[in-house]
């Protein structure tokens, strides 16, 4: 079954759909020896390049389609390698099968929590393609007083210097005096997004953890600084949420192999940080768990 290139290498975690185009446009992408253009399709058999180098038959075809769930500290950065030293997300992760992590989203240095990385590079374009309006749930705790009326200008809208931005939903969680939790609602990843929200209303944000990305909700037993692996079930229950097809493999264990599943490496520094108490949001509109084992 042929089918276009670019969705070929980036199911194989090559790059995003949007790069590889980029790519084709350069003329680095070639098939059976001929430079490819867009629209162009490829099935199993022909030979493919990138930037010259021949490209592996088994990654293109039989890439595993591998997920993991990572509960981000404060401190780490999600890119690959950082100029300025800082310890990034990838120095904690294992290593994939075969590929590389694809980040479904990034984190700011200053934002912790559920970090969605798979060498599926269809499914992180499924879930970060703006078309498909993915939820991005927080939890937010707020230095200052927040009034209804404020809540009601983060619903309606909000004028930024890159364009007009609100919550789809935002709701108090727990808190007293000048430190309140919310739980707030983003379809779109603008750089500080939410940030900068929270502080076109005059008060600040002094913590921020991303809790749910779409459909996956950060498993509680998940610590700060560790990762799991999610299959099996869990796997096709995700990508039946999003309109794909998984390719599971019924996988035996017992206990051993499901702890195995969920720590950090053994060079990681990341600590767990201390629990604090926050009150679920009440509302009824959430999206399928999709636990790890």
């Amino acid at each position: 079954m042929a089918e276009r290139i670019q969705k070929v290498l980036a199911r194989a975690g090559y790059g995003s759909r949007r790069q590889i185009e980029v790519w084709i446009k350069e003329g680095k992408v070639s098939r059976n020896g001929e430079t490819a253009s867009l629209g162009d399709q490829v099935e199993v058999g022909d030979t493919m390049k990138l930037d010259g180098k021949a490209l592996s038959a088994k990654r293109l075809w039989q890439q595993p389609q591998q997920v993991l769930l990572y509960n981000k500290p404060v401190g780490e950065v999600c890119t690959r390698k950082d100029p300025e030293g800082r310890r990034t997300i990838y120095q904690s992760l294992p290593a994939p099968e075969q590929g590389r992590w694809v980040s479904v989203g990034r984190l700011d240095i200053n934002t912790s929590g559920l970090i969605i990385l798979t060498t599926d590079g269809e499914l992180a374009n499924t879930l970060m393609h703006p078309s498909n309006e993915m939820d991005r749930e927080y939890a937010v705790r707020i230095l200052g007083e927040v009034t209804g009326d404020m809540l009601q200008n983060l619903r309606d809208g909000v004028e930024l210097e890159d364009g007009k931005a609100h919550f789809s939903d935002v709701q108090r969680a727990g808190g007293e005096g000048a430190n309140s939790w919310f739980h707030v609602v983003i379809q779109e990843g603008r750089n500080r997004e939410v940030r900068r929200l929270w502080e076109s209303q005059g008060v600040q944000v002094s913590r921020l953890m991303r809790v749910r990305y779409g459909p996956v909700i950060i498993p509680p037993k998940l610590k700060m600084g560790h990762w799991m692996m999610i299959d099996g079930y869990e796997l096709e229950t995700l990508y039946d949420d999003v309109g794909l097809k998984a390719h599971v493999e019924q996988q035996a264990g017992g206990r051993a192999q499901r702890e195995k599943k969920m720590r950090p490496l053994k060079n990681t520094t990341a600590k767990p940080r201390k629990k604090e108490k926050i009150t679920k949001s009440g509302k009824a509109k959430r999206s399928p768990r999709v636990r790890g084992r």
